[in-house]
């Protein structure tokens, strides 16, 4: 089943879409915010602050709200949490020169970011058939590369016309519009997860093995990324003038790579198990990075950001469809937004120290960047037993206790 198959099936476009059009704010907020708090005056300190608050609170967030979307379902989640978050976005708007406005307001924009991911992935096996998951689940992560270069580009046109408050404003309907065009489709409206089983507790989908291994191995990915843009930023800074668009360019080269790998994977008939396409391309996306240790001039500079870009999204399309067959039964939204939570916190860390290391050396950011994906390939590696293998069911709870 080819991609114009899958864009005929019914709802495919709708919920392809919406979720894009909802995540785009994900992909404006921190940049909108630095801009917004910036021109109302605020010192770099408070921004540091607000986009911090802004991190953390959507990384507990996401699996607070995937967990109540497998109880409850989807539409009263993904309207509610739009709703909170646009709250967040006003307060944000409304006063960016008030520290606490700033930082409450980013905090809450964060924690009620309706988990569109999450919620799309879980719809997948009800929308198509399950010959097309694999392709799905390769073009939702291709799309996800489209938002790297829009969420930025959006921000810029609309400050730049209209001003950082009306770019505050726009994220909270974008968000509230995205959320609603899913929440209001058919299979949105019917999905339920099945009922957990007893025993599962607090944990949730982090009682399974092999589905913590396969997040922990992703959150290297995660820091390979966030390693990466400031080995850009910095190299384009070394090299100013040389390279039209600076960091923006090998950026987004990167990310059309990704995108053209992610169809890549779709459109080829795998035999392979999931769990051994996972590690394999998570040690195939560190072989793409290895090259950057060269560190050439400009030009070759950005075919080997091309070359690093392929590998992350056909890696991501593949955790997709292992995260659902990893995740215990009545957990799969919560499981797929601990993806989201762990990636993210690998990003922030591998951002934060290639931060540190700029001033020791490029090539030791670019180790940085490297080394992030490549233990998480080892790791995934090693656990490849556990990534194979079916949840084992909880033991029953005894009579008379409540769990």
């Amino acid at each position: 089943m080819g991609y114009l198959a899958l864009l005929r099936a019914p709802h495919v476009l709708r919920l392809l879409g919406g979720t894009l059009l909802g995540r785009l704010p994900a992909g404006m907020t921190a940049l909108v915010i630095a801009l917004a708090l910036r021109e109302a005056g605020a010192p770099y300190s408070r921004i540091g602050l607000a986009t911090a608050a802004y991190a953390l609170s959507a990384a507990i967030g996401g699996p607070v709200l995937g967990r109540i979307v497998d109880r409850t379902g989807q539409p009263k989640v993904l309207l509610c949490s739009a709703l909170v978050a646009g709250l967040g976005y006003a307060l944000l708007a409304l006063a960016p020169g008030s520290a606490p406005a700033a930082i409450a307001g980013a905090a809450v924009a964060g924690l009620a970011m309706p988990p569109l991911e999450p919620c799309l992935r879980s719809l997948w096996p009800d929308v198509v058939a399950e010959e097309q998951l694999d392709t799905a689940y390769a073009f939702d992560s291709a799309s996800q590369q489209i938002l790297y270069v829009a969420g930025p580009l959006a921000v810029a046109l609309i400050a730049g016309t209209a001003g950082p408050v009306t770019a505050l404003w726009t994220a909270a309907g974008l968000g509230f519009v995205g959320a609603l065009v899913v929440a209001t489709t058919a299979p949105a409206r019917r999905w339920r997860a099945p009922a957990r089983a007893h025993g599962s507790g607090i944990l949730g989908p982090l009682r399974s093995p092999g589905l913590v291994l396969l997040l922990i191995g992703l959150a290297g990915a995660g820091w390979t990324v966030g390693a990466q843009n400031v080995l850009f930023i910095a190299y384009a800074e070394r090299h100013r003038g040389a390279l039209p668009g600076g960091a923006g360019l090998l950026l987004a080269v990167a990310a059309f790579a990704g995108l053209l790998g992610a169809l890549g994977y779709g459109a080829v008939k795998w035999r392979s198990s999931t769990g051994t396409r996972t590690w394999a391309l998570a040690l195939g996306m560190a072989a793409c990075y290895l090259p950057l240790l060269a560190l050439p001039a400009p030009w070759p500079m950005t075919a080997l950001a091309f070359l690093s870009g392929l590998g992350l999204a056909p890696l991501l399309a593949a955790a997709f469809v292992l995260v659902a067959e990893l995740a215990p039964v009545g957990t799969v939204t919560e499981a797929f937004a601990w993806l989201v939570t762990l990636f993210a916190t690998g990003n922030s860390l591998g951002y934060a120290v290639s931060g540190a290391l700029v001033s020791v050396s490029l090539t030791a950011v670019t180790w940085c960047a490297v080394g992030g994906v490549t233990l998480g390939g080892v790791l995934l590696f090693a656990a490849r037993g556990r990534l194979d293998a079916p949840v084992a069911p909880p033991a029953a709870a005894p009579l008379g206790v409540t769990v």
